[in-house]
């Protein structure tokens, strides 16, 4: 039996205003015209012929469609409607995840492709259209690492994650500068408490990975952080974050007392000295702490408080990349965008979520593919000058 225009559309018509007919329209349509592709793909091909039939999914309209996907005998046969589907399926998880990326929920995507394109995408099929970019993210996290990074820096953000309650829970963010000068995030891991041994434990996890050698870590003052980052890596110089210490010592003085102490804090602390030196800045400290401990006697103890050394070690590399080497600021600047990308959850389901969602804005930073200048001057650290310095490159 034959149908004219008008019969087909009348018949589709009344299917597509059934549940789900729309779904089943597709789904017929899609069979019929790989079928089709199939017919005249074997037209007079010698030796080959028909061969069945397999299952396959694709989306349409925000839901899953069923697919029956003709085979041939030789397998030469693909259809050229289903890669047109898997490629515009591709572009639209690609979509999916960049939205993701930049904060938006699965259901205020959902909400944005309902604007775009008319149909409803809800949260468990955008979860779906993610899984791709979860397991690209996954392999990301574990790759494997240089056998040396000249600087790394850690800190932890903390994220809420729910549970049976929704509290915050640690998420260690390791950052490193590799031998060509460029910045990349080595590793990002959960324990829901930030402590001494956790980062030991982190730590262990990148050698497995094969960082073997690390020239100088910069971390916050987290007690007994030195001895973790000694039992891994012996030997590893550790700076602390002189912002981290300013912070806490401008926090034991009165507010009219701040600017003066702030000021004799940057007198101890500079960076542009040529001939300074570790000792030197040491020698500073203990004269600032005595003359304030008249004032405030915590102080006192302060000026012989040996933990304190570890926020010189930076005097003991070259003066042109101290500033950059002698705070955590890198590394919490990446913190604060990944502040951004959650300010929008409440809390987060899981800790993989987390790490899925900071893994993907950690892999998506321009600025980190550009060599950082003046660092080719610590001949220690980045032994291979042989990579020339933006600066020295834009002087030529």
């Amino acid at each position: 039996m034959e149908f004219t225009k008008v019969q087909l559309k009348t018949l589709i018509g009344n299917h597509i205003e059934r549940e789900g007919g729309l779904q089943e329209v597709m789904e017929m349509m899609l069979n019929a015209m790989m079928k089709s592709e199939r017919t005249a793909h074997l037209e007079g091909a010698e030796g080959n012929k028909a061969n069945g039939y397999r299952y396959g999914k694709t989306y349409g309209q925000g839901r899953i469609l069923e697919l029956r996907i003709p085979r041939d005998r030789n397998g030469e046969f693909y259809p050229k409607v289903l890669a047109l589907l898997r490629s515009q399926q591709a572009e639209i998880d690609q979509l999916v995840s960049a939205l993701y990326g930049q904060g938006l929920t699965q259901r205020q995507i959902g909400r944005v492709f309902d604007d775009l394109y008319g149909r409803h995408y809800s949260p468990s099929t955008i979860s779906r259209m993610i899984e791709w970019m979860r397991e690209e993210v996954g392999e990301w996290l574990e790759r494997p690492l240089l056998p040396q990074y000249p600087v790394v820096f850690i800190d932890a953000i903390q994220v809420n994650v729910r549970r049976d309650t929704v509290q915050k829970e640690a998420f260690y963010v390791v950052l490193g500068v590799t031998p060509q000068r460029k910045r990349e995030v080595l590793g990002i891991v959960h324990f829901p408490t930030e402590s001494a041994t956790g980062w030991e434990l982190v730590l262990a996890g990148l050698k497995k990975r094969g960082l073997g050698q690390i020239g100088l870590l910069v971390a916050d003052g987290l007690t007994g952080i030195e001895e973790a980052v000694s039992r891994v890596y012996s030997g590893t110089p550790v700076q602390w974050c002189v912002t981290h210490i300013k912070r806490g010592l401008l926090a034991r003085v009165r507010s009219r007392d701040k600017e003066e102490l702030a000021e004799d804090l940057r007198r101890v602390f500079r960076t542009d000295d040529p001939g300074d030196s570790p000792e030197a800045g040491w020698e500073r400290w203990q004269a600032m702490c005595c003359r304030w401990q008249d004032r405030y006697r915590a102080f006192g103890k302060l000026a012989s408080e040996q933990r304190y050394r570890n926020g010189f070690t930076y005097l003991g590399f070259d003066y042109r990349i101290r500033s950059m080497i002698y705070t955590t600021n890198w590394i919490e600047r990446l913190n604060r965008k990944f502040r951004g990308v959650l300010k929008n959850r409440s809390s987060m389901p899981d800790e993989e979520s987390v790490r899925v969602l900071l893994g993907h804005v950690a892999m998506d930073q321009p600025a980190y593919a550009r060599r950082l200048p003046k660092m080719h001057h610590e001949k220690r650290l980045f032994r291979d000058s042989s990579v020339p310095d933006p600066e020295q490159m834009n002087e030529s």
